[in-house]
């Protein structure tokens, strides 16, 4: 119900930007207190959430925060901009933060239409124009990851000042006639789609081991106090619809980036993965295949895992900023 009245209330939503507390309806306590970390929603008082519609009628729903130079955060599959409240509230402090909810997720619209990154892609341009950036910093998190550089494969880097991605493999599915040498270097994990696909009918396990390497053992795993707040809020506003998410997954995981980060990525570039992910070799390779990319791979005891971003958000805002200012 939360969920619902959320996206009602977007879409009676004004053309300006409205507070997160007034579009969704209610505050929020984070059940965690964390220091440096807003104790409910209305403590985050610049947080506001706004739309736009794209150029084929689809109303995108994206978060922002803060002022300065744009940074503009790209979701993962089936994230949201609400999973990014601790790094919009600490990165506001410097930036004009952005977070975008894809089509079919978050706040957005939800379509049968437009289901493949290329689209994604023409979406982040579409909102870049939509809110007249001339450049900006671009940090893509899983999926999100392919989305930009499915914008760098289509529109090139001329507004694009610096880039960030998060642990996401060049090419999840392998072709037939890949040596094993090029399938550990694009990170891919399957020789067909249908098998991953099928894997997003299971359940998550209800109690994971703290020491299973598994994606979603480490999604459900909530050892990080800043990690299970997120997740609570996100829970709280965002109700998905299955079947809308799963629309994008075939295409999202047949995509070969290959060629896009050898010769398409000439902007400053930050990597970030850990130990925890199976994504460490494929993310080695791309920083040795664009010119001067920092890699930085978080420990174990830094939450190093696929949600590393939202689990040890202190740290990434830092290591992130670092990288921004220099």
């Amino acid at each position: 119900m939360i969920g619902l009245l959320a996206s009602l209330a977007l879409a009676a939503a004004p053309a300006g930007a409205e507070p997160a507390t007034a579009v969704l309806g209610k505050d929020f306590s984070f059940p965690n207190q964390v220091a440096g970390l807003p104790a409910k929603l209305s403590d985050f008082r610049d947080l506001q959430i706004n739309s736009f519609t794209t150029s084929d009628g689809v109303k995108l729903a994206y978060w922002e925060a803060g002022k300065g130079r744009p940074l503009v955060f790209v979701p993962g599959w089936s994230a949201n901009g609400a999973e990014y409240v601790n790094l919009l509230y600490i990165l506001s402090k410097s930036y004009h933060v952005y977070v975008l909810d894809p089509r079919n997720q978050g706040l957005s619209q939800r379509v049968e239409y437009g289901a493949r990154i290329a689209r994604f892609s023409t979406d982040l341009k579409e909102f870049s124009d939509h809110l007249g950036l001339e450049t900006a910093d671009y940090c893509g998190w899983s999926m999100g990851a392919s989305v930009i550089w499915g914008y760098i494969d289509l529109f090139g880097t001329k507004g694009v000042r610096k880039l960030c991605f998060v642990d996401e493999p060049i090419s999840i599915v392998a072709h037939a006639d890949w040596s094993e040498t090029t399938r550990r270097d694009a990170g891919a994990i399957a020789p067909s789609p249908e098998p991953l696909i099928a894997a997003l009918n299971q359940a998550p396990p209800a109690h994971p081991s703290a020491d299973d390497p598994n994606l979603l053992s480490r999604l459900m795993l909530r050892d990080s106090p800043a990690f299970a707040n997120s997740e609570a809020f996100a829970n709280a506003v965002i109700s998905n619809d299955p079947n809308a998410l799963k629309r994008v997954m075939y295409d999202h995981l047949t995509n070969d980036w290959r060629d896009v980060v050898v010769h398409k990525i000439d902007r400053p570039t930050a990597i970030f993965t850990g130990e925890w992910s199976a994504n460490v070799p494929s993310q080695r390779w791309a920083q040795s295949v664009i010119p001067k990319a920092e890699l930085h791979v978080y420990s174990k005891a830094e939450q190093g895992d696929h949600f590393l971003m939202f689990k040890n958000p202190q740290k990434f805002a830092a290591d992130l900023q670092a990288f921004l200012d220099r």
